[in-house]
């Protein structure tokens, strides 16, 4: 199984959820992380059933993310993306006050890139 990872910080951005022709379903979403005098603004992606991870969260919210960094090539060109499969306030030891989002106890059983060629709508060569 891949490691886990954890990173904390504040959400900048959600977007809305991505749903492709084949079905497969995404929602990315920026967290900014703070990094010595400059931030650092990290981009995760939610998959299939984990898009509802930042839902009852706003931007600003402080979080904690727990993800799995995946890579895979595609005609020569190499991607990493950082999957979340947990998402809660930042700080939160037992769940206290924290939000009615969903959470998780741990990384999902199977995590699969889209097949290639999926999402090449307007000459768009990137399969995710």
């Amino acid at each position: 199984m891949a490691k886990g990872y954890d990173m904390e910080g504040k959400i900048l951005l959600i977007n809305d959820i991505q749903t492709f022709n084949s079905g497969f379903t995404k929602r990315e979403f920026v967290v900014e992380v703070e990094d010595g005098k400059f931030s650092q603004q990290i981009k995760f992606e939610a998959i299939k059933d984990k898009t509802s991870l930042t839902d009852g969260f706003n931007v600003g919210d402080p979080v904690k993310v727990s993800f799995d960094i995946r890579g895979n090539e595609y005609n020569g060109r190499y991607y990493v993306n950082l999957n979340a499969w947990k998402l809660e306030k930042a700080g939160a030891a037992g769940g206290g006050d924290l939000p009615d989002a969903p959470f998780d106890d741990g990384p999902p059983s199977h995590l699969s890139e889209p097949p290639p060629g999926h999402g090449q709508e307007d000459g768009d060569e990137i399969p995710f």
